[in-house]
Order: structure tokens, then sequence, then C-alpha cells
């Protein structure tokens, strides 16, 4: 028992500690060693309760899958104007602190392994897959209030996805030294007049 309780407290505080490393290294600076250093702990240790790298990574890419699904995002049962809640929704997603849910450098990083990795592969889809259609439920439900004009949800949904996911690609590589949020405007606003069917 006493076993299982220490792997509970110590795999969550392994895998915080491979982020930092992540953030700070890479993934081809990031190693066991480099960890259990910056823990002061033995290699030997995240070994026993991970068995591989490949075994850890998975685990962190569940764990920041569970970040993104943290309840205080995404989450507006408390708003009950459906119009105010769609507002919101949209300010979350194409807002700053939504895209730092994770470290940029980590989440292109496990995008990267996906193409090597099938199992993270997988699980990236998977997280990928869960906000499409939880974004679909949420679409469908505006739609049904007269809020959005939408055919096609999934589609829609689709479209959503590739346009907050790009939202890193244009701060890293187009901005210029604009702010983030400046293009994450015009993105939101191009995504309501998408589904509203209002061109601004």
């Amino acid at each position: 028992m006493r076993k299982n309780q220490n792997a509970k407290i110590r795999k969550p505080e392994i895998l915080e500690n491979y982020y930092q490393v992540l953030i700070e290294e890479g993934f081809e600076g990031a190693s066991i060693g480099k960890i259990a250093k910056r823990m002061h702990i033995h290699p030997s240790l995240i070994i026993h309760y991970f068995q591989s790298k490949e075994n850890m990574t998975l685990e962190l890419v569940k764990a920041l899958i569970d970040r993104y699904e943290a309840p205080e995002y995404l989450q507006f049962e408390h708003i009950d104007d459906l119009r105010e809640r769609f507002q919101a929704l949209m300010d979350t997603l194409f807002s700053f602190e939504w895209s730092r849910t994770v470290d940029p450098g980590v989440h292109f990083g496990f995008y990267y392994l996906s193409f090597r990795n099938p199992a993270v592969r997988k699980r990236f889809e998977e997280m990928i897959k869960r906000l499409r259609n939880h974004l679909v439920t949420e679409l469908g439900r505006f739609s049904a209030a007269g809020i959005i004009r939408v055919d096609d949800a999934r589609n829609a949904a689709d479209m959503i996805v590739t346009l907050i996911e790009g939202l890193e690609f244009h701060a890293h590589f187009l901005s210029e030294g604009r702010p983030f949020q400046e293009f994450a405007d015009t993105a939101k606003r191009l995504a309501v007049s998408m589904l509203t069917g209002k061109h601004h």
C-alpha cells in the first residue's frame, strides 16, 4: 500500500520535472539522468516507476492532455445565456492562456514525435479529437439556438481547431514582433464570422 502511495506522489512529480527539462533542453537534450539530477534523486528511481523514457513520454502526453481538459477551461455550464457562452468559448480558444496550456516547444515536440511513434500519435490524436468533439457538441447547441448558422458542425469544429493550432505558427514565424493576441483576435473574428455568417 505504501509503495502505491509513494508512486502516486512520485510519478506526477517526475513527470512535472520531465516537462521542465523538455522546456529547457528540448526532446533531444532531455534524459533520465538530467531529470534525476534536477530532482536530486538516483536515475534508477525513475526507471523503477516508468521502466523507460518512452513510457515516461507517453505518461507525460496523458498528463498534458489532462491539462487541456481541466475543468476551468472550456466548461461554461455556469453561463445560462447561450450567446454569452458562445462568446466565452471563442474568447478562451483564441487566448494566449489557452495557447500556452502546454509550452509550445513541448507541444510541437510531441507533434514531431507523433510521426515516428504510433503510440504518441494515438494519444495526440485522441487529444485533438476530444477537443474537436467537444466543439461539435457546443456548436450544435449554439446552432439549435440560432446563434450560429452551421450546416456541418464537425467541419466547422475542424476549421476552428486548425485555426487555433495555427496561432503558434503565426506567433513563431510570421508575427514580426506583433503581440500574439493581436493576431489571435483577428483569427477569432474570422471564426465568428464563419460561424455566424456575419462579416465584419
